[in-house]
């Protein structure tokens, strides 16, 4: 009688199978957070809508502006951005490259293959900070100065008040 080899090699595993993607929110999450810093960089523009809806309501959504196109090992990046007056385009578009390709292949293993920068608007930084209140942050304004008033005219008339019953207490005495 023979016997057969039945034995299994441990030491050889096969690799599971799949494979590992990422959704275009993701990337843009990691392009987001990685500009933020940027020297010269003001803001990533989102667009007409985005803009009005900013307006609107305070928003701090990291990827509003930021297009991406991801494959399986590559990314492509489009940003309309705001720059700060005074500095150079061409440096800020060096800093977001490499910040950006860094950023993306610590994060995802995955390779940065185009930038796409367009500089949509130059602005000194009080022209930003402007610009960026929002109907919102009028609207709070507003109530704190009411709301202040209030309280001023409340306590104008306690003190009238106060002083009505002191002068005729003294009256009666």
């Amino acid at each position: 009688m023979v016997r057969e080899n039945t034995s299994v090699n441990t030491t050889e595993q096969t690799a599971p199978k799949g494979e590992l993607t990422f959704n275009d929110k993701v990337i843009q999450k990691v392009v987001g957070y990685a500009i933020e810093n940027v020297s010269g960089l003001l803001g990533v523009d989102g667009g007409f809508i985005a803009n009005i809806k900013n307006k609107i309501v305070n928003s701090d959504n990291p990827v509003e502006g930021i297009e991406v196109e991801v494959g399986k090992e590559q990314v492509a990046v489009d940003l309309n951005i705001i720059m700060e007056f005074g500095h150079n385009a061409h440096d800020i578009y060096k800093a977001l490259t490499t910040v950006i390709a860094k950023k993306i292949d610590e994060t995802t293993s995955l390779k940065l293959v185009e930038l796409n920068v367009e500089v949509i608007d130059i602005q000194t930084q009080r022209e930003f900070n402007d610009a960026q209140v929002t109907l919102q942050d009028r609207m709070s304004d507003a109530g704190d100065t009411i709301k202040d008033k209030t309280s001023d005219g409340v306590n104008t008339v306690k003190n009238t008040v106060s002083q009505a019953t002191s002068d005729s207490d003294e009256r009666v005495k």
